[in-house]
């Protein structure tokens, strides 16, 4: 399993259409058929700077290959991320036995 985590900032205005509008966007991503257990998330710690991310998880490595490659996502990132988010961190997470 995979759970793949991006923080952003958007250049919208906080509570503006904009603002919704990428949100709402960027969830079309869950209908992606690889994509499990998709959250749209406020970010609200004052460590961090980024205000939202998104959460989600992949059965496999090949799963994750295929929602990078997947043309939804890939559209997405062109048309939307690139023009719409000044400031972003991935974190891509495997399960540890940390015991």
């Amino acid at each position: 399993m995979i759970r793949h985590t991006v923080t952003f900032k958007l250049k919208h205005a906080p509570g503006s259409p904009e603002e919704t509008d990428f949100l709402n966007a960027g969830r079309a991503l869950a209908e992606i058929p690889v994509v499990r257990n998709f959250e749209c998330l406020r970010q609200i710690s004052n460590k961090n700077p980024h205000d939202f991310g998104f959460s989600m998880e992949f059965e496999s490595v090949e799963d994750f290959g295929v929602y990078n490659a997947h043309p939804d996502h890939v559209a997405f990132v062109q048309s939307r991320w690139i023009s719409e988010v000044t400031d972003f961190r991935e974190t891509d997470y495997v399960p540890y036995d940390c015991g």
